[in-house]
């Protein structure tokens, strides 16, 4: 075999993303809370980035950044914010620190400085606001700790015990077997000492904590109620698949029970909480913060849109370093770093001001076709794909993917993430084009309007489709059901 170097040519073609465009993409796929964080990381590592306050002279701080952009668009150039090689200058950095006591004058009169200045008497809002912060909520398994410390037992049962409570879920259950449990105690332990020590666990708050089973969670707390629950113990110890089923005159024929005494044990039941753990920890609910706001105006009959960017702050370049630039008198390689900084900085606010105009045209494009779902409702929502609102756009279907990724829009009929608006669709008997959001919204009306002591099963529920011009097959309406937790027909049914 011969072994040889040869040199060879060849031509490929590449797309080569540059730093700008991939920032560019990063800031317009952020929904409104990710982009206040990451205006904060930059002005945190950026110093020539500030915020724009508005104030008495608003109007110099811009003219001053007008002109500051006017002398450097003739100048600016990726040459003159090259990055030179020779990095061994550090008498330079330390008169870059001195940079400071040479425009003292000028310091003083900057709107930045004025913006930053900590006085004596001032609060930090940062401190008020962690003082004002409530403290963490405690867990359920510092909660059953705290609880079982004062349970009287001997030595193996506390810690047999101690050993289940580190293995109950935040829900409240047991999930895991007591043999096994029983290796974790670093003593022998029998499997009645084991049994008598879940038996003890069971008896700390949250009622129905430590149950192994949904039977056995809602038995734990019927067990804890003081008055005479033995149907709704039967119910649940022998009848939970019937009343999952609907099956009330099975359980009415099993039990010798009217339908009248089913019903009241049923709302005892329903009272019941099958998941008692979640009453410990923090389990709050995750706010909504709308990136597009849309307005109705009833004098022009139209619907506008505008961003909700009220608490983003607007940012501008630092007029200070701006001069100190222009003026030239800094080091070399603190120009360097400026330079570097205010491109940076540019980039940014560049990047943002593109997300909005990007932000807003998708939207209007939204406004324009779905005009029928904002004056009538989700049944009328329209198939709407990227693809075509991309073409309309001029810009690439990955931008308007983008764009609505993760983010809302409140309206005057609710708030809905924006991907809500693009979905395939298909065509009633009409010829009009109808979203599967506008289908599973009509189905949803057709059974809150049905008969409950005699539901439309699914050939019924095609019937009523059919009714509106919707002609879909009944494995259709059977998949759209399903994922709409809707259950079947034998399951809604009502008995008197």
């Amino acid at each position: 075999m011969r072994l040889d170097v040869s040199q060879q040519m060849k031509m490929d073609q590449r797309m080569v993303l540059a730093p700008r465009m991939i920032q560019s993409m990063e800031i317009l796929q952020l929904p409104l809370l990710a982009l206040q964080e990451r205006i904060e990381q930059e002005m945190l590592s950026n110093p020539v980035l500030e915020m724009e306050e508005p104030s008495g002279n608003s109007t110099d701080a811009q003219s001053s950044e007008n002109t500051l952009t006017k002398d450097n668009k003739a100048n600016e150039s990726e040459q003159s914010l090259r990055i030179k090689e020779d990095k061994s200058k550090r008498e330079e950095f330390e008169r870059l620190d001195n940079i400071g006591n040479d425009y003292d004058d000028y310091l003083t009169r900057s709107s930045y400085v004025q913006s930053r200045r900590i006085r004596s008497d001032d609060r930090d809002p940062k401190m008020e606001a962690m003082q004002n912060t409530a403290a963490p909520a405690q867990s359920l398994n510092e909660n059953l700790k705290e609880q079982w410390s004062f349970i009287e037992a001997e030595d193996i049962i506390k810690k047999a015990g101690s050993v289940i409570i580190d293995f109950i879920e935040e829900t409240g259950y047991l999930s895991v077997d007591l043999d096994s449990l029983s290796e974790r105690v670093r003593q022998p332990v029998t499997k009645t000492q084991m049994e008598h020590a879940l038996s003890l666990v069971q008896t700390l708050d949250p009622p129905g904590v430590g149950a192994r089973n949904l039977a056995e969670c809602l038995l734990l707390q019927l067990e804890n109620f003081g008055q005479n629950c033995e149907l709704e113990i039967n119910l649940v110890k022998n009848h939970l698949k019937d009343i999952e089923m609907n099956r009330f005159p099975d359980i009415v024929r099993k039990t010798g029970r009217s339908l009248s005494d089913i019903k009241l044990a049923l709302q005892v039941i329903s009272r019941l909480d099958p998941h008692p753990g979640m009453q410990f920890g923090n389990h709050s609910a995750t706010y909504i913060i709308p990136d597009i706001i849309v307005d109705y105006d009833e004098d022009l009959d139209i619907y506008t849109a505008r961003l909700s960017d009220g608490s983003t702050p607007s940012l501008r370049i630092n007029t200070m370093y701006g001069r100190m630039l222009k003026e030239g008198k800094i080091p070399g390689d603190a120009k360097e770093f400026l330079q570097n900084s205010v491109r940076s900085a540019r980039w940014l606010i560049e990047s943002i001001e593109q997300r909005k105009a990007t932000l807003l045209r998708v939207v209007n494009h939204v406004l324009q076709n779905q005009r029928d779902f904002f004056d009538q409702g989700p049944v009328h929502l329209k198939p709407l794909p990227m693809v075509e609102v991309a073409s309309h756009l001029g810009i690439h279907v990955g931008t308007v993917s983008r764009a609505v990724s993760g983010k809302y829009m409140q309206t005057p009929i609710g708030i809905y993430p924006l991907r809500y608006f693009f979905s395939g669709g298909t065509e009633t008997s009409r010829g009009e084009s109808v979203s599967w959001d506008a289908v599973k919204a009509k189905l949803q009306e057709i059974i809150d309007g049905e008969d409950k002591k005699n539901p439309f099963n699914d050939d019924h529920l095609v019937e009523e489709l059919q009714k509106n011009g919707l002609k879909l097959a009944r494995r259709t309406v059977a998949k759209y059901r399903s994922i709409m937790n809707i259950p079947p027909a034998r399951r809604r049914r009502e008995f008197d």
